[in-house]
Order: C-alpha cells, then sequence, then structure tokens
C-alpha cells in the first residue's frame, strides 16, 4: 500500500468518525428538544385542564378507532385505573398507563409520570398527573401527543445526515487523494531523479523544487547537497582511475623500448661463440644507460602519479634567493663551458614545498643546459609583480618551434631537437604539475634561434621567516 494510500485513508477515516459523532451529537439533541417540547406542551395542557377543572378540547372527527394527528387526546382514569372519562378524538382507543406508573401515582411517590407508548400509528407521549376536585372522587389525568410528526421529523434528519456523511466522506477521500498527490509529488520527483542518476550514473542532476521550506523543500535541498558531494567524490574516484591508466599506460608505452634493449644486449652475452671483450663491454654500457634510464623514468612516473592523485604539498614561507643560489650551485656542476648567472638580490619569500620548487628549477636548469651550447648564458632571475613572486630560467639555445609550444609541457613529448638525447619527455609535465600543485603557474616565451624563456609564478608569502 502506497503512502498516498494510506495518507488519504487516513484523513477519510478521521473525518467519517468525526462526522459519525457529529450526526449523532446532532440527532440525540434534536430528538432530546423536540421531545422536551412536546413535554411542556402537554405539561401546560394539564395544567390549563386542571386550572380551569373542565376539558377544553377541540375535536376533529377521526375514524373509529384511529388517534388524529397532531391533536392532544385527554382521558381521565379513576385511582383504581379504571377510564372515567376521555376525549371524542380518541374513539375506543385508550391511553395507556403502566403499571409502575399507576402505583407511584396511586400511593404519591411521584406527582406525574411521563413515558412513551407505541402504538398502530406510531408512538404516543403521554403525561399523566393525579388530581383532586372539591366534593369530587380523586383520579388521574392524562394528556398525550402523537409523536409521529416527529419521528418523521427524526428519520429524515437521520437520512439526511448519512447520507451528507457518505458524500463528504466520498467528496473528502477524493480531495486527500489529490492533495496527498500533490503534497507528495516533490518526493516522487526525488524517486525518479533517484532512479535515473543510479542508472546513468549522472551526479550533475538535482531535484527542482520551488515549494516552502517546509519538511519536504529540506529533504529536497539535502539531497541536492548529497548529490553535489557525491558528484565530487565520483569526480575524484574518476580522476584517480584515470591516473591510475594513465600512469600504467605511460610506464608500459615508456619501458618498453629500454626494455627491449637490455633484452637485446643480454642476447648478445649469452651467444655462443661469445662476442669480443671490446663489444662485450660496449654492450653493458648500454644496459647500465639504459637501466639509468628506466630509474629516471619511473621516478618521474611515480611523481607524476602523486601530483595526478591530489596529493597535498606543504605550503611555507620559502625564501627565494637563498632556494634560487642552491639549485644553480648543484646545476653548475653541469654547466661545461656554458655560463650559468644568476641574482639573488631580491628579498621576498614565496608560499611553496621547498624540495618542489628545488626540483622545479632543477628541471628547468637541466633543461637549459641541454639545449644551450657551449659559450652560451644561461640566466636565472627573481622579481615581484602584483604581490607575486616570478621565477625565470632564460637560455640561449636554439629555441622551440612555435609548432611544438603547446605541446611542451605534455607527458613524453619530445622536439625533433631532443629525441637522440636521453630526454624521457617527462621534466616538463612534472614542473609543471608541481607548480600547479603549488598554486602557481608555469609558462614558455620562445624565438627560434634566441633562446627560450621559462617562467615560475608563485603566491608571495606575508613575510620572511624568522632565521632567514
Amino acid at each position: 500500500m502506497s503512502v498516498r494510500l494510506r495518507l488519504t485513508l487516513l484523513y477519510s477515516a478521521i473525518l467519517v468518525f468525526t462526522l459519525i459523532a457529529f450526526s449523532v451529537t446532532i440527532y440525540l439533541t434534536v430528538s432530546r428538544v423536540m421531545l422536551d417540547f412536546q413535554e411542556n406542551a402537554l405539561v401546560e395542557e394539564a395544567t390549563q385542564i386542571l386550572t380551569q377543572g373542565v376539558f377544553t378540547l377541540t375535536v376533529i372527527d377521526t375514524p373509529r378507532g384511529r388517534i388524529a394527528v397532531p391533536e392532544t387526546y385527554v382521558q381521565v382514569r379513576t385511582l383504581d385505573g379504571e377510564v372515567a372519562d376521555k376525549s371524542p378524538n380518541l374513539g375506543d382507543f385508550t391511553l395507556p398507563i403502566s403499571e409502575e406508573g399507576m402505583r407511584q401515582l396511586r400511593t404519591g411517590e411521584a406527582k406525574s409520570w411521563t413515558e412513551t407508548v407505541s402504538t398502530e400509528d406510531g408512538r404516543l407521549l403521554v403525561y399523566s398527573k393525579p388530581f383532586r376536585f372539591p366534593g369530587q372522587p380523586a383520579g388521574i389525568l392524562q394528556v398525550a401527543r402523537s409523536l409521529a410528526e416527529q419521528d418523521r421529523a427524526l428519520g429524515a434528519l437521520k437520512w439526511t445526515l448519512m447520507v451528507g456523511t457518505g458524500l463528504a466522506t466520498v467528496a473528502a477521500f477524493g480531495i486527500g487523494w489529490g492533495l496527498a498527490g500533490l503534497s507528495l509529488r516533490p518526493i516522487n520527483r526525488i524517486t525518479q531523479t533517484a532512479q535515473e542518476i543510479g542508472a546513468r550514473r549522472d551526479f550533475s542532476r538535482r531535484v527542482q523544487y520551488s515549494g516552502p521550506s517546509d519538511e519536504i523543500g529540506l529533504l529536497a535541498t539535502m539531497f541536492n547537497t548529497m548529490l553535489t558531494e557525491l558528484q565530487a567524490a565520483y569526480r575524484q574516484v574518476e580522476q584517480s582511475l584515470q591516473a591510475q591508466r594513465r600512469f600504467v599506460a605511460d610506464a608500459s608505452h615508456e619501458l618498453r623500448t629500454p626494455l627491449t634493449t637490455i633484452r637485446g644486449n643480454v642476447a648478445l652475452l649469452q651467444r655462443d661463440p661469445p662476442i669480443s671483450e671490446e663489444d662485450r663491454v660496449a654492450v653493458l654500457h648500454d644496459v647500465a644507460e639504459e637501466i639509468e634510464r628506466m630509474i629516471r623514468l619511473v621516478n618521474g612516473l611515480l611523481l607524476l602519479a602523486r601530483t595526478d592523485a591530489g596529493l597535498p604539498l606543504r605550503r611555507e614561507p620559502v625564501p627565494v634567493c637563498p632556494l634560487i643560489d642552491d639549485a644553480c650551485r648543484q646545476a653548475l656542476v653541469l654547466a661545461d663551458g656554458r655560463a650559468l648567472v644568476w641574482d639573488d638580490t631580491v628579498e621576498a619569500a614565496v608560499l611553496a614545498d621547498r624540495d618542489a620548487l628545488k626540483q622545479v628549477l632543477l628541471i628547468l636548469l637541466d633543461n637549459a643546459l641541454k639545449y644551450t651550447p657551449e659559450g652560451g648564458m644561461i640566466t636565472v632571475a627573481a622579481a615581484v609583480r602584483d604581490g607575486r613572486v616570478e621565477i625565470s630560467v632564460r637560455d640561449t639555445g636554439p629555441g622551440i618551434d612555435p609548432a611544438a609550444l603547446p605541446h611542451i609541457f605534455e607527458r613524453f613529448y619530445r622536439g625533433d631537437s631532443s629525441r637522440s638525447g636521453q630526454n624521457t619527455g617527462l621534466g616538463l609535465a612534472i614542473a609543471k604539475s608541481l607548480v600547479e600543485a603549488q598554486q602557481g603557474e608555469i609558462r614558455v616565451q620562445s624565438e627560434l634561434g634566441r633562446g627560450s624563456v621559462f617562467t615560475v609564478t608563485l603566491p608571495r608569502a606575508e613575510a620572511l621567516p624568522a632565521d632567514e
């Protein structure tokens, strides 16, 4: 049974019980009021008759043996219960009185007696009262009226209340069904949206609700909030899976060449008859170089996987000049006839991870040293602009082809000038990932024949550390 039907049945049941109680109360109240009215009328007429001492009656001729309606009927009994006299409109009918009523009136226990009796023509309300006139024997005066008209009116009232209750119940059921459907429509919409999201895996869907901020509105809001959190979690999981797939694809792609080379060299070493000593040394040298290349490649892939997974880097104030000085002195060992110049006069700090930023500088310096010919110059400089610190590495190499510029930060991309070297194509991709993980930016400007400039921009720290 649906919630809508249960609510409708509950509304209808409450209304039915309420209407029944209301109808019964009205019926009993009207019946009691009408009966009291008739009884008071009989009391007044009996009092009037006893006061006058004679029967003053309006008599209407009626068929013999039947009671006329709605007249008043009068009858006199002796204390022994015998009928002494009666009004002509009674005909052959005798107003009854119960034995208990007769006894109480005869003994004086009751001053009057009222009872309702049933006849073939309907009910009669009979009022009996003892009397005594001077010089006459005592007796009992009985005054009665027919309740047939009252019973017919009460019957019509009962029928009206029953029909009205039935019609009101049917109308209430229909209205309750419609209102329950209208009230539950947002919940149905939430259910439908949840089913569609589960079927399509589309966490961007939201429940459209424009009603009041009641319980259903709060439910819709919380459902949309939950969808937002699920969407973020699903996106993070998908990004992790994509990073994992990309890592596996990159590793399998790049490790295939050195492994193939090593396998071929090992096959040469296993030849029978064995190769010459000179060839054996050359083969071992090639194997060692390929192993070193694989180590660099695996380390780069692991670093990229770490940044892809969104692992946070430490962000703290890092002085720029000591970091540049440290990186340049370390790269100076590989200069080999190239001039390396850096400026350490900028007194500024950046919000960054020191080790990650140093690795970025070493990648850029290594890249510049590879493509700068002997006698060329590499310049490292730092400047503060608009609340951010810019660190630039300039070389005087051959420059980068404009067609290759949009791709140099892509993984495993190698331009024509570097294909013959030992470059893995991961250096600039690693640098870009590390810079962006520190909320920074890296860009390049290059001109063929004049060299390239790589610029790293990072947020400036509020102040230098105290020990600097």
